[in-house]
């Protein structure tokens, strides 16, 4: 670590900062809405964000791919004309947890992949994400360590670690140094700082440890054992395909596009909107077939799209550990105690095969 690039933000400042952030441009931030939930929105002081919290009801994704999103509008008859639309608001994003950065830099990857998705990453280049640490776990259904996301990487222009009486403060991007010189709070870090913000990791690889038995690198082997594994129709059963945990999951990025006229019938619009895997039309084709009727089939194919097809594409899991999926599903499927079935099924084949 380079003393250079960490500044401290002392917690009597932490207003000011918000103050200045939010009079540069729109400001989200993670904002408590009822029991223990809490929600991305637009903050103009510091009192109105929680800097410790479970990760939202929706992940920041809903920032980069809007629930509705024109794409293009139209008109028709004599002179037909149609012109593409890319909507896109310069904003910052305060307080994002490891699990949604790394949920962010899985869109990036999968998006930046031809076809190309412009109207995504034009958005992308117009916000400004401002990580914060977690120190511990924020409830029992993070599974964040197992998939390598419980400690910051990269993906983030400032990253804030609270160590008590303040923050330090990584500065990651040139975007990142603008916002420390235009905002005018924060000191420079000492040696003392950066032995402070060590001996806080050390602690948290301690706390942090794989959350369900299994090593990260076996994971993949897991899967490909598990393809015809009894667990899916135990999912099945309990599955009521009602698409919460894609509607939440920071990763997936399934959409329909419609077309919708205006009452006049001679100019109109086209839209997309999130679509899940997990909704029984999303794999029907012409002719009425659909090559995932079955619910055990669909679930089957959201686990091994965060856990196994990504590794062979990009090298890494598509689940980020923030448990929203476990948090939402009305059936209280558990993803960690999926995976336990999972690993206890294949142990348990295997063992018979040496009997």
């Amino acid at each position: 670590m380079e003393a250079m690039q960490y500044v401290v933000l002392k917690k009597e400042r932490f207003n000011d900062f918000i103050l200045r952030l939010a009079e540069m441009q729109k400001l989200i931030g993670p904002v408590p809405k009822g029991h223990n939930n809490f929600a991305y929105e637009e903050v103009t002081s510091g009192s109105q964000i929680s800097l410790k919290y479970i990760p939202t009801i929706l992940p920041a994704k809903k920032f980069f791919m809007p629930q509705r999103e024109t794409l293009l509008e139209f008109r028709t008859g004599k002179g037909s004309h149609a012109e593409p639309v890319v909507e896109y608001e310069l904003m910052t994003i305060f307080g994002l947890h490891t699990c949604d950065l790394a949920g962010i830099q899985c869109l990036n990857m999968a998006l930046s992949e031809r076809p190309k998705d412009y109207n995504y990453l034009t958005r992308k280049n117009m916000i400004t994400l401002i990580g914060l640490e977690c120190n511990e776990y924020c409830d029992e259904y993070a599974s964040c360590h197992l998939v390598n996301a419980s400690f910051p990487g990269s993906g983030y222009d400032l990253f804030f670690t609270d160590l008590g009486d303040y923050f330090i403060v990584h500065v990651n991007t040139k975007r990142g140094d603008e916002i420390i010189a235009r905002t005018g709070t924060f000191e420079k870090a000492d040696s003392n700082n950066l032995i402070e913000l060590n001996g806080l990791r050390d602690k948290k690889r301690e706390i942090f440890a794989n959350e369900v038995p299994i090593e990260r690198r076996h994971i993949p082997e897991l899967f490909d054992r598990s393809f015809r594994s009894p667990v899916w129709k135990d999912l099945e059963e309990r599955c009521l395909a009602c698409g919460n945990c894609t509607n939440v999951c920071p990763t997936c990025y399934c959409f329909d596009i419609r077309d919708e006229m205006d009452l006049n019938m001679k100019q109109g619009r086209r839209y997309r909107v999130w679509d899940s895997c997990q909704l029984e039309p999303f794999a029907k084709v012409a002719g009425g077939f659909n090559f995932r009727k079955e619910r055990s089939v669909r679930q089957r194919h959201r686990y091994y799209r965060k856990f196994r097809y990504p590794i062979d594409r990009f090298s890494r899991f598509f689940c980020t550990g923030c448990g929203r999926c476990t948090r939402t599903c009305m059936a209280s499927i558990s993803l960690k105690e999926t995976l336990h079935e999972l690993i206890k099924e294949s142990e348990d084949r295997v063992w018979k095969r040496w009997l």
